[in-house]
């Protein structure tokens, strides 16, 4: 029976980025930010989103600086794990050994709830889907001073307002 490596090769499974699967490549260099992708460990806030700094790197662990959350300044050492893709897009499964993390020079808002941050810039391209993501993403950041917003227009142009987004039809079947 042929294995599924001699069926799709080495090139192609390399090629497949998934959610929550770091590239086949990770390129780290020290003091570069990167955020975790898999729970390590939770009693130490070292969960999915944590946000990190890599100071020391080794060829099975990292040593990096946890940058927000509870243990800000803690040093925590990332392991290479087993990671397993969990995408239906996927037509086989299989597994790569690598760290759990990826670069992370920006973050989605959804990735922000939780996090304290210094300094926040939104680049907000369309109008947020709804309050909730705006309020998240605003309230991240600990003062007035380290919050950014640069707003667009439908023609690209900055602005100086948003629409908060209501779709009317989600309200029509609920019976508001």
């Amino acid at each position: 029976m042929e294995s599924q490596l001699d069926l799709y090769g080495l090139e192609l499974l390399n090629s497949i980025n998934c959610t929550g699967l770091p590239p086949h490549k990770l390129i780290l260099k020290v003091s570069v930010l990167v955020m975790l992708l898999r729970n390590i460990d939770q009693s130490n806030c070292l969960c999915n989103g944590t946000r990190l700094q890599v100071r020391k790197l080794g060829n099975y662990v990292i040593e990096c600086e946890v940058l927000t959350g509870n243990n800000v300044g803690h040093i925590a050492l990332i392991p290479r794990m087993n990671m397993v893709p969990i995408n239906g897009t996927v037509p086989i499964r299989f597994q790569r050994i690598q760290f759990p993390i990826i670069v992370s020079f920006a973050m989605t808002i959804n990735k922000s709830q939780g996090q304290t941050l210094s300094h926040v810039g939104l680049y907000l391209t369309k109008p947020v889907f709804t309050h909730g993501q705006l309020y998240v993403a605003i309230s991240r950041v600990k003062s007035k001073r380290g919050l950014k917003v640069l707003l667009m227009n439908h023609v690209g142009m900055s602005a100086n307002s948003t629409i908060n987004v209501l779709y009317r039809e989600v309200f029509e079947k609920i019976g508001f």
